[in-house]
């Protein structure tokens, strides 16, 4: 398969670039059958005994503005995910002269490359007077994509309600449409809400840069699985209830950790994995996800959830004036069968 295979018109006009309020007022497409719904609508698409799982990631403000020492630069760090207490993973641009060894200014934070960038992605230490969480916060930006234009007024429309364990460097985009009222009428609906995580990275920000998709390698990324979630899994299989993924990131993670019988071992992993047509879904049965960009490696993923006609819903959803990518509308999916 082909990257030119994911491709498709997408005008800048249909590219939301600020969040609707409120957020359960985004569109729903549903893949069955090209309907039209708001989100707030989802109880009333999903059956009794269902299962929703969301991914409790936080976003980190993890974009940092500041100077190469000595000589002044201007540098930007996007902070991808920290390591351990001393060392992260940072991208950084531009990368020109930049060596093991040079250090960066960003006011209260100090960065000391610890080596050579790799595609823009660095080992870097960060030093300063208090902690780093609390300095990165004060100073840090949102790290909005690159297609997003308009500054964010408002952090918190950066973060899902779900949002708890900080370490993401994007949003799962999926999860922005849910409220109390649309929680609330899944619990009257008899529909319940487990958590997993996984902490985005580059590759929310990285396109696919072959042509064979099956030469693209992801970026690793830390997924953690509890054990109540394993358990809701098992509960709702033997009830007969439906697996939804809120997000790609959270059918990565469920499938990244399979039983062999439909449901999900608990426990941490970092995963690589890259679903692609053909893939066997083992867990999720049906995916709640937002529209992306064309050639990425989340669109590959919902072609090969919806199967051949996640085109048609493409097309559907642009002609009836839909907003696409992260602040935008959404989709309700149905597994291939």
């Amino acid at each position: 398969m082909q990257r030119s295979d994911f491709l498709y018109d997408l005008p800048e006009s249909a590219i939301a670039q600020t969040p609707i309020e409120p957020r359960h007022d985004s569109r729903l497409i549903t893949t069955a059958d090209l309907g039209d719904h708001r989100f707030v609508d989802l109880p009333g698409l999903l059956n009794p005994g269902d299962l929703v799982v969301v991914n409790e990631t936080r976003v980190r403000a993890a974009r940092l503005h500041g100077v190469k020492e000595p000589t002044g630069g201007k540098v930007e760090a996007l902070l991808l995910r920290r390591i351990d207490p001393d060392r992260w993973e940072a991208m950084l641009r531009p990368v020109r002269r930049l060596r093991a060894g040079t250090t960066l200014d960003f006011g209260p934070i100090r960065c000391e490359l610890l080596t050579d960038p790799d595609r823009g992605i660095a080992t870097v230490a960060l030093f300063g007077d208090g902690d780093i969480e609390t300095l990165i916060d004060e100073i840090g930006d949102m790290p909005l994509p690159p297609y997003i234009s308009i500054p964010l007024e408002d952090r918190t429309r950066y973060q899902t309600m779900f949002a708890e364990r900080l370490g993401s460097a994007a949003a799962p985009t999926a999860g922005l449409h849910f409220t109390p009222t649309v929680i609330a009428g899944l619990e009257d609906r008899g529909v319940a809400i487990a958590r997993v995580e996984l902490r985005v990275g580059i590759d929310t920000f990285r396109p696919i840069e072959t042509e064979d998709i099956s030469q693209h390698v992801m970026h690793s990324e830390q997924i953690s699985i509890p054990s109540s979630t394993a358990r809701a899994i098992d509960d709702t299989r033997h009830g007969g209830g439906r697996i939804v993924a809120v997000g790609t990131t959270v059918g990565r993670t469920l499938e990244s950790r399979p039983d062999g019988s439909g449901g999900v071992e608990p426990g941490e992993q970092d995963t690589r994995l890259f679903i692609t047509p053909g893939y066997e879904f083992s867990v999720v049965d049906r995916l709640i996800t937002n529209f992306h960009l064309p050639g990425s490696s989340l669109i590959v993923m919902v072609a090969a959830f919806v199967g051949p006609g996640w085109r048609e819903v493409y097309v559907s959803a642009l002609e009836r004036g839909y907003r696409f990518l992260s602040f935008g509308d959404a989709m309700l999916a149905e597994r291939a069968r």
